[in-house]
């Protein structure tokens, strides 16, 4: 057969780990954090947005009465997302050795508050400026400012740019000292905010780049050198080093530190030279004169900006004539110095070449820059400090960049690279898909008002609305992925409602949903779920909210907190049936045990509902019972005739049923024949003696309801009533 490996044993492909062929390396393996309670009975794969992957893990259904257990076994599943690029497994995307779990979610209930005042702000500009359009915001002067008070907030909460790397200087043996592990995802941050945000920046934007670089140089590359990672081998080696000139790494230590300007740094390192010890056998002062004249002139470079960091080193200049000034005025110092007479009388063949070597990056030599550096993007931010300091916009960046790039080629492209490189290349769907592939869904969303606070062309693509997505815009769907996130686990969904909400066109129906689907198991959750309808003003799924709480509580036994819903929701149609229930099964069996078995929830019910078709006469047949209790006790003679009003009431009222009118008298009986005056008129008595006429009658038809109660109780109701007439017919005036 053509194209059939003979030697693979029968395989069109052969596999690695065969005989005969390389053995293959181990897979990655990524432990996934579902925190789902065993036992778990599926497993779901299936791909997302970029390199994210989701896993669902379900448990199986939950039995009968299940709803008594604790919220965590209860849960039906969670979904996980799993970053295939970084190996990591939190729901912001971000690598989980950079971030955990609990820390995304620090990041993501912090992220909610300015998320949703940025929002609050662009509909305001919308309201107030009548425009239909919503990419017409960012022509409004005050939007960019909003905008960047919006990624300074989010930037605090991924980390402080201060305490990332701080160079110690008081302690001789420390090169630099790392407060705070740097991020990925606050390094991307900064880098959307220099170039789409702050227009402050714009005149000393290299600086800024150089800035940006020293704080997360240890994060362009894994596997390939870096400056960062020189000098903390270096530092490891310093230990060791009884003369520290000597080393060829102090000095290429020295000239990497210098290319991408960190001054105090390198003033630092030129500290451990040998000839600024005191115990020395020879002289060396024209060889610590040298040395210290560099370090002066390195503490002295101009830096075009508004001012420098604290322990920062350098000399500001806010305008460009200021700077090209003192520029001028400083390269011929570094040229004096080179030219100088006292080079020959340096007797340390290393220290002159090392010294050199520093003169000549600080006059923008491209051999030495190139040799110094490791990275492209350090070469990229050499050349901004000592070749092209003037640099400006995107295109000549750019094409700086890919110089550095043929320069400097680096295989391990990590995140931050490329992200760079489609902000330079001013492609905003390079910018997106690096976002999406390597930050994960929060960083997506978030970034997106960066992406388009000054940039028309990234705002109408945005937000142009696609029929190939359903009608929705990027920002909308990306949104919408970052709450389907949100969703999947039990201590992040409540945030996901301020995401949704700022969907116009699917956004409210998926939020209602969202929200209908929440377990009503726990009294908290659904009282939380309410309290977000009422946020955003969803009466309907409220209401609907509460009925199926009252549903669920009803059929688990827990009649009162059912019908507490059921009031809530004011669904008067179940409210109504429950009465009817009641009314019938105390109806059944009208005994002091049945009527106290139904009477908390008789007095939960309430006597307001007017067509719970009798709940009203339950009321009343409640209050003539504790009546006729305290009457029977002998409590006070009040009592008695209350009893008897009640009784009254109840035999004229046309909401009592025929079928109470015998239980009710039958209860009377002991009470009036206890008594030697009569407790009824002549009236009343009458009255009662025509009911029992009537229920006599009805007995004969075939629908008359029976009640349970001794078959003498009719002839015992007729003779106390018989008795009760007599005495008072003879009372009577």
């Amino acid at each position: 057969m053509p194209g059939m490996l003979m030697d693979g044993g029968g395989a069109i492909v052969p596999f690695s780990g065969e005989p005969g062929h390389a053995v293959a390396a181990a897979p990655p393996v990524r432990n996934i954090r579902h925190g789902v309670a065993p036992p778990i009975s599926r497993v779901y794969v299936s791909f997302s947005s970029g390199n994210l992957l989701q896993v669902a893990c379900l448990r199986p259904p939950n039995p009968e009465g299940g709803g008594d257990r604790g919220a965590e076994e209860v849960s039906g599943g969670r979904v996980v997302e799993v970053n295939l690029g970084g190996g990591g497994s939190g729901p912001g995307g971000a690598d989980a050795e950079e971030i955990d779990e609990a820390e995304m979610r620090r990041i993501e209930y912090g992220s909610v508050p300015a998320f949703a005042l940025l929002q609050s702000r662009k509909n305001a500009l919308v309201d107030g400026s009548g425009m239909s359009r919503l990419p017409s915001v960012s022509e409004h002067a005050e939007w960019w400012q909003y905008v960047l008070e919006y990624s300074k907030t989010i930037g605090s909460l991924l980390g402080n740019p201060d305490s990332l790397s701080a160079y110690m200087i008081d302690d001789p043996k420390m090169i630099l000292k790392v407060k705070e592990k740097p991020t990925s995802l606050k390094a991307a941050w900064e880098l959307l905010e220099i170039f789409f945000v702050d227009k402050q920046l714009q005149t000393w934007l290299p600086e800024r780049l150089v800035d940006w670089l020293a704080d997360y140089d240890s994060l362009l590359t894994k596997t390939e050198n870096t400056i960062y990672r020189t000098l903390i081998n270096f530092q490891k080696k310093l230990i060791n080093l009884q003369v520290v000139e000597d080393d060829p790494d102090y000095w290429s230590g020295l000239s990497a530190a210098l290319s991408v300007g960190w001054l105090d740094i390198v003033v630092n390192m030129l500290r451990f030279h040998g000839s600024y010890q005191l115990d020395q056998m020879d002289s060396r002062e024209t060889e610590n004169g040298l040395v210290e004249a560099v370090a002066v002139l390195v503490s002295t470079m101009p830096r075009m900006r508004p001012d420098l960091p604290s322990g920062k080193l350098g000399q500001c200049c806010k305008t460009r004539p200021d700077f090209i000034k003192a520029l001028e005025k400083w390269r011929g110092q570094v040229s004096k110095l080179e030219c100088s007479a006292f080079w020959i009388q340096c007797g340390h063949q290393k220290t002159r070449d090392g010294l050199k070597s520093l003169l000549h990056i600080m006059l923008g030599n491209i051999k030495n820059l190139t040799a110094s550096t490791s990275h492209w993007l350090e070469l990229f931010a050499s050349h901004l400090l000592y070749i092209r300091p003037f640099t400006v916009g995107f295109e000549g960046m750019h094409q700086l960049a890919q110089k550095c790039i043929q320069l400097k080629p680096s295989a391990d492209n990590s995140g931050l690279t490329g992200l760079l490189t489609g902000i330079l290349s001013e492609n905003t769907e390079v910018v997106l898909a690096e976002c999406t592939k390597n930050f994960g869904p929060w960083m997506v969303t978030h970034a997106m008002e960066l992406l388009t606070a000054d940039n028309d062309y990234a705002d109408m693509m945005l937000h142009e609305e696609r029929p190939n997505f359903g009608g929705i815009s990027i920002e909308e769907l990306h949104r919408l992925v970052y709450a389907q996130v949100l969703c999947s686990h039990a201590l992040t969904w409540q945030i996901a409602p301020t995401y949704l909400s700022s969907c116009l066109n699917q956004g409210l129906g998926l939020l209602e949903i969202l929200l209908l689907k929440q377990p009503i198991q726990d009294n908290r959750v659904v009282l939380k779920t309410l309290e977000i309808c009422r946020l955003y003003e969803l009466e309907n799924v409220s209401t609907n909210i509460m009925k199926i709480a009252g549903i669920y509580h009803w059929k688990h036994g827990r009649k009162g907190t059912g019908v507490y819903w059921f009031q809530q929701a004011n669904d008067k149609v179940r409210l109504d049936r429950i009465a009817q229930q009641l009314f019938e099964h105390i109806g059944k069996s009208v005994t002091d045990d049945s009527f106290k078995q139904w009477e908390g929830l008789l007095e939960l019910l309430g006597s307001d509902i007017g067509s719970a078709g009798g709940l009203e006469f339950l009321h009343r047949y409640r209050d003539f019972k504790r009546s006729l209790q305290m009457a029977q006790e002998g409590r006070t003679g009040e009592s008695v005739r209350q009893t008897v009003e009640f009784l009254i009431q109840l035999m004229r009222n046309p909401s009592t049923p025929q079928r109470f009118w015998l239980p009710l008298l039958h209860d009377s009986v002991r009470l009036l024949n206890c008594k030697p005056c009569p407790l009824l008129n002549v009236a009343e008595t009458t009255l009662l003696l025509n009911k029992l006429q009537e229920l006599s009658l009805a007995k004969l038809r075939p629908d008359f309801s029976n009640i349970h109660l001794p078959s003498h109780a009719l002839n015992s109701v007729r003779l106390a009533l018989a008795s009760n007439l007599a005495r008072a017919i003879l009372e009577e005036p």
